[in-house]
């Protein structure tokens, strides 16, 4: 019987490539502006960062969100973010 395969994607706050139900989904919408994706669905330019706060805050960091989505990033936008990952991982918060 053929194994499936497991769709692969690279966190671009640590650069690994991880299975992508293991990462969440950072989109940028048709209106230009940047949410979490949990479900991999929304319309828009994705990428793809591990389900903590830590490689979230790299990627920030670093500007890999922006290079990937083809966006200017502000503070606020980048707090909004951390804020919504936390709300979807209150195991994760503390890191």
């Amino acid at each position: 019987m053929k194994q499936k395969k497991i769709p692969m994607r690279m966190c671009v706050g640590c650069r690994e490539m991880k299975e992508k139900r293991a990462l969440i989904r950072v989109v940028r919408g048709p209106d230009g502006n940047l949410s979490l994706d949990p479900g991999g669905k929304k319309p828009g330019r994705g990428a793809y960062v591990c389900r903590s706060a830590e490689c979230l805050t790299r990627a920030i960091r670093q500007k890999q969100l922006e290079r990937q989505l083809e966006v200017q990033m502000t503070p606020e936008v980048a707090s909004g973010l951390k804020e919504e990952l936390d709300r979807l991982e209150p195991e994760n918060a503390d890191g």
